[in-house]
């Protein structure tokens, strides 16, 4: 028995939906509808929509018809069983014509509802990640439940953004060829791993041979040194760090910049702001970008933003990190001095903070003037 389903929401992308079913979708299969009374409006603070009722308007969709067991197995699954609930409902083609169908509506108390939700803004600004986003959580289809892949829904768009970033960023250097046999990806949780079997074009023209190469696929990454420049201070955050642990150092808290991934959706600037408060306590007044680069190219795709972060320091309040994070971190002010002083000796062991400090070194009279003229 087939059953017959109305998209209103993201799932009328026919990409978002194939990566969610795991096939190809026909024309056949698909017919323009529209519930009457109804109208899908965002869930505050995500991207998609619910639906609500709304007489006098109608909500416009796609009919998907001749749906298995295993389509409606992934579509549950993908939209959380926990989160929305199927109803039947009566919709009308272009035509005129009457059918009968099951839409998922949000469970009650679960999502609430805001403005008016645009498919074409949707389209325009999270089509792309979505789709990626949505292959990397049906991997975890039969292996995870769908409120564990929900919690790392974050860092997925993370990623995905992350990824768009890297295509779009410019390059003068010419193309060169990179031939990909096979990709793996054996691990996907707060971090990804992926493996790939490739060969490239070497500098002397011929193909290298086939090679395995592992990759740490991350997000993009904002690092801010707040500075006051009325005191001639910078201000470090120390927090325990997994990895040095892992590795066996014996000083696994590390004296860092603030620092936070970018989410999908933020702009680095913005994130700087907002780890700055969250870490430190600190209203940033003004940001000095001090450029931006791949922190580890051997093994990772983070890329880095970098700031300089402009703040009275008498001004602070609160910091410490997020509980929900399990963030534990402390902060400390020294004059720009110690710091010079400290990177002179080999003593900073977080590579943004090395570059940081070079940065400000460098232009340390600049924003100390700059800051003293507006205090």
């Amino acid at each position: 028995m087939s059953t017959t389903i109305f998209l209103y929401g993201t799932l009328r992308h026919v990409p978002l939906l194939e990566a969610v079913l795991g096939r190809a979708v026909d024309d056949h299969e698909l017919a323009v509808a529209r519930l009457d009374d109804h109208r899908p409006h965002r869930v505050r603070g995500r991207t998609f929509p619910l639906l609500t009722a709304a007489p006098g308007q109608g909500a416009e969709g796609l009919l998907l018809r001749g749906l298995g067991a295993g389509d409606m197995a992934r579509l549950r699954y993908y939209e959380g069983e926990e989160d929305y609930e199927l109803r039947e409902v009566a919709v009308r083609d272009g035509a005129g014509r009457q059918y009968r169908a099951e839409a998922f509506f949000a469970c009650a108390g679960r999502w609430q509802a805001e403005e008016p939700w645009c498919l074409e803004d949707w389209l325009r600004d999270w089509a792309e990640i979505s789709v990626m986003v949505a292959r990397e959580a049906m991997a975890h289809f039969g292996r995870l439940a769908s409120a564990e892949v929900a919690l790392l829904a974050p860092a997925m768009e993370r990623r995905a953004a992350a990824v768009l970033a890297a295509r779009a960023r410019a390059s003068t250097a010419p193309a060169r060829e990179v031939e990909v046999l096979a990709r793996r990806r054996p691990y996907s949780r707060f971090f990804a791993l992926d493996e790939a079997d490739l060969r490239f074009r070497r500098f002397d023209g011929a193909m290298s041979p086939v090679q395995t190469r592992a990759a740490l696929i991350t997000g993009e990454a904002a690092a801010v040194l707040p500075y006051d420049p009325r005191q001639d201070r910078v201000l470090l955050v120390q927090q325990f760090r997994a990895p040095l642990f892992m590795a066996g150092d014996p000083d696994p808290w590390l004296w860092e910049p603030v620092a936070g991934y970018v989410d999908a959706g933020e702009s680095p600037d913005a994130t700087a702001r907002r780890e700055a408060e969250e870490e430190a306590g600190l209203t940033l007044d003004a940001l000095d970008p001090a450029g931006g680069a791949y922190s580890s190219a051997g093994n990772s795709t983070e890329f880095v933003h970098l700031f300089i972060g402009i703040a009275d320091f008498t001004t602070r309040a609160g910091g410490g990190g997020l509980d929900t994070e399990g963030e534990d971190i402390r902060s400390r002010s020294l004059p720009v001095g110690e710091l010079f002083e400290a990177l002179d000796r080999g003593r900073l062991r977080d590579m943004p903070l090395v570059a940081l400090a070079l940065w400000l070194g460098r232009h340390h009279e600049r924003l100390r003037a700059a800051g003293s003229a507006t205090g």
